[in-house]
């Protein structure tokens, strides 16, 4: 089945591209790039930051000036989305074209849906000097992008010939040997939800520049509980006209923020190893003991590069890997989960 075969490569390539444009746009945001180009979809109202260079006037009209690195490094992450919206129109045309199904439709058009809000929070993000509330968001799509274009590609068989279309697995039934798989998907379903607040606040975290305002681990300025400001710390508008490159909170609002995110950081991890280890414990689920494993590696990679990024002082690769092991453990989380599903 050619269409099947199809699907399944569009799909991983979707997963290895959004991953890729999500750490792109980690790195864009942290090298403080992502008002490299001050308009959308171009830049200085070209369309490659070296035409902008060589046309004098078309910068000038601007008021920030064109730095060609900068400006280069966000066209690429607009590049690598505009390759993976094609790719994520070529499943949705596949989906309605399949026959049988090979997804169903609502799936499809909620990935496309999901793509197509990520790039309106992208033109905003510059729009808008980098405004927190639609820099968190615009990353929360991007992984919701990744955490769809995942569950596509491990729901579709390696073989392409007994393909059926996607929707919801059917869990077991709730006799005494599907009880191991029933408490094992409830455990997981919820680090997951606890995974998605903890990444919503490292998001917060970083587009309010609040890392670096505990720069010690694992006290935050000397003290276990420093005096903090959590009444502006998540006031999610501060209005428009207002330049957010840099930040606009106070210290102590950012340091609620940080401690807020290390809290997060803590009740997320616990949420994760007691999944992994109930499963791991479980003779009945060996079939997805391997799944828990990764999830588990995932999780102490991700762990160790928070701690280091502090102790180093927040060197920009350790920075744009932490947002790599936070997508690598939404990838462990999901397959455990779909894994769960399907037993």
């Amino acid at each position: 089945m050619p269409v099947a075969r199809w699907m399944r490569r569009l799909a991983v390539a979707g997963v290895l591209l959004c991953f890729a444009v999500v750490v792109l746009g980690a790195y864009v945001r942290l090298s403080a790039a992502g008002l490299g180009c001050p308009d959308w979809p171009g830049c200085y109202g070209k369309l490659t930051p070296t035409a902008a260079a060589q046309d004098a006037a078309a910068t000038a009209a601007w008021a920030r000036p064109l730095e060609v690195g900068k400006a280069w490094r966000e066209m690429i992450h607009r590049y690598a989305v505009g390759t993976l919206s094609l790719m994520v129109l070529g499943i949705v045309a596949l989906a309605f074209a399949a026959r049988p199904r090979l997804v169903s439709l609502p799936y499809a058009l909620a990935l496309l849906a999901t793509l197509l809000v990520q790039a309106l929070l992208g033109a905003l993000t510059v729009t808008w000097q980098l405004n927190p509330l639609i820099v968190t968001l615009h990353l929360l799509l991007g992984l919701t992008t990744l955490a769809l274009l995942w569950w596509l590609a491990l729901s579709l068989p390696l073989n392409t010939w007994s393909a059926s279309a996607i929707a919801m697995p059917t869990r077991r039934s709730s006799g005494g040997g599907a009880q191991p798989f029933v408490t094992a998907y409830r455990l997981t379903l919820l680090a997951l939800v606890a995974l998605a607040v903890q990444i919503a606040l490292g998001g917060w975290t970083s587009s309010n520049y609040a890392a670096i305002a505990c720069p010690d681990f694992p006290t935050c300025q000397g003290k276990l509980w420093p005096p903090a400001d959590f009444r502006h710390a998540f006031t999610l508008w501060h209005g428009l006209g207002v330049n957010y490159e840099g930040g606009v909170l106070g210290n102590p609002a950012r340091i609620a923020i940080h401690l807020t995110h290390r809290l997060g950081a803590l009740i997320a991890s616990l949420a994760l190893a007691l999944a992994a280890l109930y499963v791991l414990r479980q003779r009945a689920l060996g079939s997805v003991r391997g799944r828990a494993a990764a999830v588990l590696a995932a999780l102490a990679l991700q762990l160790g590069i928070g701690a280091s990024m502090v102790l180093r002082g927040f060197p920009l690769w350790l920075a744009t890997l932490h947002t790599a092991g936070a997508a690598l453990l939404l990838l462990a989380t999901l397959a455990l989960l779909r894994g769960l599903r399907t037993g």
